[in-house]
């Protein structure tokens, strides 16, 4: 079997992409890639007919397949979106590294910390690039906060709070989402790992040193909490995961990091999707009502000078999301191979063995080390 060729220098030839899923994320990913320079969508996977036939048509895609190994066995290409069910990211990503193809997977990395391992192995082998798209430290208000406590205008910050809220918002009640065993759990994993993953960034990685954390499941294992939006309300499955859960978090250096992430519960109807700070020398508010649908959260510093207030409101313009991540994978793939070995998911697997820790404690009632 020939391993797919890569280019080690940049831009010499347009990159051949594949992008496995039809569903929400896989559409972002064709979006960006078809409005990238020097990128060609060669390949496309999925199970739903018309819309793969659908997507072929729209993007000029040569080539379409109902099975995914189909895809990663196709010679030419250089890289793979992975955007599918989560039990499908190691099977896919560990297969894709061995043909030699860079890949992007959507989070979480995996189904645990076990399953990540096996891929950021596998890249490490292959010597290719492995990133996981966590969009959602691109937006442009958490890239703007980022500058400021980088800058040291809150000081040293010494305890967090982050939460990503519905009201009723379960993804497909039954579906792979409800599954644990296709998903690795419910909004911890699925919305948790996000709010992991930007609080983190926020505050510089600390390294995390224990987590303590309770899940809930109280309304999706009656029925309830989905909507139109979010939910086929049609269950072809028991509800297996929570539906809520807070971890509190103790980071190096004495920091602490509150969670809080939800599918589902008694609250304001629109998402939320938020960061409070405190630090030696001011603090900070980022707030996004209406969460994703809010491209510009309200977001307010607070500090002192001169003995009086000197609070202030940053100018913040919308980030770009997937485009963005997108743009970062391809620039580590023509970056070459001196780039590529810090482009291994280590970060991912890093979220993914906190997440793993906040489960157990949940599960054990106890504090548990990460």
């Amino acid at each position: 079997m020939s391993h797919a060729p890569t280019s080690t220098t940049p831009d010499a030839r347009p990159l051949k992409v594949g992008v496995v899923g039809l569903g929400w994320a896989g559409q972002q990913h064709l979006e960006a890639f078809s409005g990238a320079p020097g990128v060609e969508i060669v390949a496309l996977a999925g199970l739903e007919v018309p819309v793969r036939d659908e997507l072929q048509q729209q993007y000029g895609i040569e080539h379409a397949f109902a099975d995914w190994e189909d895809l990663v066995a196709l010679d030419g290409l250089d890289a793979v979106s992975v955007a599918v069910p989560t039990f499908l990211h190691a099977p896919i990503t560990v297969a894709a590294l061995g043909r030699g193809l860079h890949v992007l997977s959507e989070k979480p990395i995996a189904r645990n910390a076990d399953e990540g391992q096996e891929m950021v192995d596998a890249a490490r082998q292959a010597g290719r690039v492995l990133d996981v798209a966590f969009n959602h430290r691109r937006r442009g208000d958490i890239m703007t906060l980022r500058r400021i406590i980088e800058a040291g205008d809150l000081g040293r910050p010494y305890y967090a709070k982050a939460s990503w809220l519905r009201r009723a918002g379960i993804p497909m009640l039954g579906s792979w989402f409800t599954n644990r065993n296709m998903s690795g759990g419910g909004p911890l994993v699925d919305l948790g790992v996000h709010v992991l993953d930007y609080a983190l960034h926020l505050l510089g990685e600390p390294k995390v040193l224990s987590v303590s954390a309770a899940t809930y499941s109280e309304l999706g294992r009656h029925g309830r909490g989905g909507d139109e939006k979010y939910s086929a309300m049609a269950t072809q499955s028991a509800f297996e995961v929570e539906d809520f859960a807070s971890a509190f978090v103790r980071l190096e250096g004495g920091g602490t990091l509150v969670l809080e992430t939800g599918w589902a519960a008694y609250r304001e109807q629109e998402d939320l999707l938020d960061f409070q700070v405190y630090g030696t020398e001011g603090g900070a508010s980022l707030t996004a009502v209406g969460a994703s649908k809010n491209p510009v959260a309200d977001l307010r510093v607070f500090t002192e000078k001169d003995g009086h207030n000197a609070d202030w409101t940053p100018e913040v313009s919308p980030g770009a999301g997937h485009q963005a991540v997108i743009g970062d994978f391809l620039a580590a793939v023509r970056g070459g191979p001196e780039v590529w070995g810090a482009h291994d998911g280590s970060l991912a697997l890093s979220r993914a063995r906190v997440i793993d820790a906040c489960y157990r404690s949940a599960a054990e009632q106890r504090e548990v080390e990460v």
